[in-house]
């Protein structure tokens, strides 16, 4: 059963090092958050799980890494400047802000006031000075979401790469926004990371493909352990739908706090790339992008047969992955009621776990045993399966529910069978708690099979 309050992840992530207040030591700093030790082993677990399915075992998706600093000019263009906003009210009695959209009624959900402000757009992009003299006309963005210079490189990826539609372009990075309420845990953050797939296809074929990316995306979050039954379809309609969309559907999953998006899938149309291009007059691209007077590239690819120069459609599967570590966090954590006590176990996906296995010597002070535990820890590490965690505390129960609680799949025993007799160890399973002995030579299949499920 999934985590019943955010309490109870937040006091297990702060326990055992999976998530930290970012700048602790001062009171905090609203809206950021540091991975500790194993939220940074999850976190790069899930990356390397949805870089896989994008880009390794597809033959259609390149990859990307770009920047986070962003020419003003990109995020003019693209109609962030005029739209990336949230309606902002203040409280004139105890000088609270809000958002007005999570507003419920007309009173401060602070002091119960009703002496409001009316609402007004507030920009959510962070801007920064470049330069040696902040004069205000040298600055650029931190970008608010990966894509744009996705699109911005759509030409160089094209030119060196020779792709041709239908096919993608795959970015993990860092995105940030100035959120005027951030809430609900690492859920929504002012800093925060992005696994954004931008899929170019060509005009017509676009309402087709965002019907396979849905199911696509569906499929992959059950993957990472998400259940079907937690995940909703919202069709997102009218003044809700971004300024670049022309649908748009999210996969609801029900956090801790309630139901919210975990991804979205949008069809951006021909807006980005035609809001990118020069010469836009000579194309037939949506009427809404801003006429661009400044760009050198015509982000375009020219028909083979009938040399007319297309600008593709997109269809863009975004998930951020502080919102997928939640999701995972929360579905995987259960309270066992066992004969003796409880027990907190996070049934993550073997592949996703932060340690894959702890190797524990049953005697802490025995140069044998330690030893050979140390030497069956390195022969693992080597296969390049993820961390392989030694651990020589003695205490071999407390071991096994301490990382029952972090999510380790399987905890191996070195003991004095296994150097005086005959080499082998106890392997004890995380799901199950039951053990058996295997031999030393087969450790290394054993971790494997369990990895790929």
């Amino acid at each position: 059963m999934p985590a019943k309050t955010m309490d109870e992840l937040v006091a297990l992530c702060k326990r055992r090092g999976f998530i930290f207040q970012n700048s602790d030591l001062y009171g905090g700093l609203q809206g950021v958050y540091d991975y500790g030790p194993l939220g940074v082993e999850l976190k790069n677990n899930l990356k390397a799980a949805w870089w896989r399915a994008m880009v390794y075992e597809r033959d259609d998706v390149e990859g990307l890494d770009a920047a986070i600093l962003t020419n003003h000019k990109v995020l003019h263009y693209s109609g962030h400047e005029d739209t990336f906003s949230d309606p902002l009210v203040d409280c004139r009695e105890c000088k609270g802000r809000f958002r007005a959209d999570h507003l419920e009624g007309p009173k401060c959900p602070n002091c119960g006031s009703e002496d409001l402000t009316e609402p007004r757009p507030f920009n959510l992009m962070f801007k920064t000075a470049m330069g040696p003299v902040d004069d205000g006309g040298s600055f650029a963005y931190l970008r608010p979401e990966t894509a744009q210079a996705t699109f911005t490189n759509f030409k160089n990826v094209v030119d060196s790469t020779a792709r041709r539609p239908p096919f993608g372009i795959a970015q993990i990075g860092k995105s940030f926004r100035n959120e005027i309420t951030p809430r609900n845990f690492i859920f929504r953050v002012r800093e925060f990371e992005q696994m954004e797939l931008e899929f170019f296809v060509p005009p017509g074929t676009d309402e087709e493909w965002h019907e396979k990316w849905i199911q696509e995306r569906i499929s992959w979050w059950e993957e990472q352990g998400i259940a079907r039954d937690n995940i909703e379809l919202l069709y997102v309609t009218g003044d809700d739908l971004s300024h670049y969309s022309k649908s748009t559907v999210d996969l609801m999953y029900r956090f801790p706090h309630g139901v919210e998006e975990l991804e979205g899938i949008a069809n951006r149309t021909d807006f980005d790339l035609g809001s990118h291009t020069k010469h836009q007059s000579d194309l037939d691209i949506d009427a809404n992008v801003k006429p661009n007077t400044e760009s050198n590239a015509r982000m375009a690819i020219q028909d083979i047969e009938t040399k007319e120069w297309v600008v593709p459609y997109v269809i863009e599967p975004a998930a951020g992955v502080d919102r997928g570590v939640l999701a995972v966090l929360n579905e995987a954590y259960k309270v066992e009621q066992l004969e003796k006590g409880e027990r907190t176990v996070l049934s993550l996906p073997a592949h996703l776990a932060p340690i894959k296995a702890a190797v524990i010597p049953l005697k802490r002070n025995h140069d044998g045993i330690v030893d050979k535990a140390r030497a069956v820890k390195n022969a693992l590490q080597k296969e390049g399966l993820g961390r392989i965690l030694f651990e020589n505390t003695g205490n071999i129960g407390k071991a096994y529910r301490r990382h029952d609680e972090v999510g380790t799949p399987l905890c191996i025993t070195v003991d004095f069978q296994t150097v005086e007799e005959d080499n082998t160890v106890t392997v004890r399973d995380r799901d199950t708690m039951q053990q058996e002995r295997v031999a030393v030579a087969d450790l290394p299949a054993l971790l494997r099979a369990r990895i790929s499920g």
